[in-house]
């Protein structure tokens, strides 16, 4: 069993674009309850980057820009919606988060329920059409 990190000197942050990347800020900071930690502007009203802290953990996100990393990478409604891989956000009421999430616009494509493997949680799309799973489940915890 793998022991639970002490210092944030090493991990994992999701990078994620948005089209809006300026209400997308908006809607994670209150559907979810990020906070801003940084959020440098870019041209024209893009965000150039940001970072958006919930707990211990972070999301980094920016405009869809035409740039070579840009390129490689494509939103889920240039792909009927789906997409490749989704975000996890652990919260201690998984309930709460999904009435918030609901009232901010959340599309819920999974209701909330128990896990058999353990926790709360619910998946969800947000006004882009990104997936979103949130809930109770610690796997540092097994």
């Amino acid at each position: 069993m793998t022991t639970r990190p002490t210092s944030a000197t090493a991990g994992i942050i999701p990078c994620l674009r948005y089209r809006d990347a300026t209400a997308a800020i908006d809607w994670l900071c209150h559907a979810f309850g990020f906070e801003r930690r940084l959020v440098v502007p870019g041209p024209n009203g893009t965000v150039a980057h940001a970072q958006l802290t919930c707990g211990q953990g972070m999301v980094m996100l920016s405009s869809v820009t035409d740039s070579e990393f840009g390129r490689l990478l494509r939103q889920p409604d240039e792909f009927d919606g789906c997409e490749t891989q989704c975000c996890f956000v652990r919260v201690v009421d998984a309930d709460a988060v999904h009435a918030r999430a609901q009232a901010a616009g959340a599309r819920i494509v999974v209701d909330i329920r128990d896990e058999e493997y353990g926790g709360r949680g619910f998946t969800c799309r947000n006004p882009e059409g990104h997936v979103w799973y949130v809930g109770s489940y610690d796997p540092w915890a097994d």
